[in-house]
């Protein structure tokens, strides 16, 4: 079992023309270095998640798990992925984003390559590693456009990314062990990303710069929250069955809409000044 090592999500693949187009724009439509460094760091910490998703999409699906949602979602991922890719385009034009970025677009291609085939367990097995994969280059490379963001809205706006990437991971670690993988390893990385989940939300409630809209968005994602860690928990210590993967399946999503819509809102936070209210 591949360790999983730091934040930092997916990526994206349709890389050819539609990153050129991506980064002739950004230097001339983004004449606010606020505007663009915010939205940079949105699409950054986003690829976290994605390749986290993708692979449990990918799990789920192959397990008759809400296929048909699943496979949709899968396909969406996908376009979600490399548009966040092909907008960040201008950080492969950069000393210090070029090597990274090219190794993001390296392994999405990969993993796309992985999701788009027949399921089976090994390429299952195949897509988890490549999620993190992604996790740990998408995480290089969205720090190193924070660096240029230190504040406590763009530390938000990683947190709630970090937070959205280990509801999948977790999720994607559970249909794992529902296949059939039992492995002590398994259930560490479980019991360590639903640790990992726990307190990142916790600090989260606890940013003092939040705004209305996000104490109500992160009320609605503890809620989420208390469906999929049962789940999990009672999948750690057996075999699983019921209800439990429908439920893993359905609050998994419905916390990844809601992370999405309160990073927007860090966003516009960071944008703005940073300080919140």
């Amino acid at each position: 079992m591949q360790r999983w090592l730091v934040a930092g999500v997916l990526v994206c693949g349709v890389i050819v023309s539609v990153p050129r187009a991506a980064a002739q724009s950004a230097g001339v439509a983004r004449p606010d270095a606020a505007i663009q460094v915010a939205r940079e760091m949105q699409e950054a910490t986003s690829l976290r998640l994605h390749g986290q998703r993708l692979a449990k999409l990918y799990q789920q699906a192959g397990m008759d798990v809400h296929t048909a949602q699943a496979q949709a979602a899968l396909a969406k991922g996908m376009i979600q992925g490399e548009q966040a890719l092909a907008r960040l385009a201008r950080q492969g034009q950069q000393p210090a984003g070029a090597r990274v970025y090219g190794r993001c677009v390296a392994v999405w291609q990969e993993l796309r390559a992985v999701v788009t085939q027949p399921y089976t367990s090994a390429s299952a097995e195949r897509a988890g590693q490549l999620a993190e994969a992604l996790a740990i280059h998408a995480g290089k490379l969205a720090m190193q456009i924070e660096a240029g963001a230190d504040s406590p809205a763009g530390r938000a706006l990683d947190g709630a990314a970090r937070l959205n990437m280990f509801a999948q991971r977790l999720a994607r670690l559970y249909f794992q062990s529902m296949s059939g993988d039992r492995s002590q390893g398994l259930l560490t990385d479980m019991a360590q990303t639903r640790s990992e989940f726990a307190t990142g939300l916790l600090e989260l409630e606890r940013y003092p710069g939040n705004p209305p809209a996000a104490r109500e968005a992160l009320a609605l994602v503890r809620n989420q929250w208390v469906f999929l860690d049962e789940a999990v928990r009672q999948a750690q210590g057996r075999s699983g069955g019921g209800r439990e993967p429908q439920y893993v399946a359905t609050s998994s999503e419905r916390i990844q809409e809601t992370l999405a819509s309160l990073a927007e809102i860090y966003r516009e936070l960071l944008q703005a000044g940073g300080r919140g209210v």
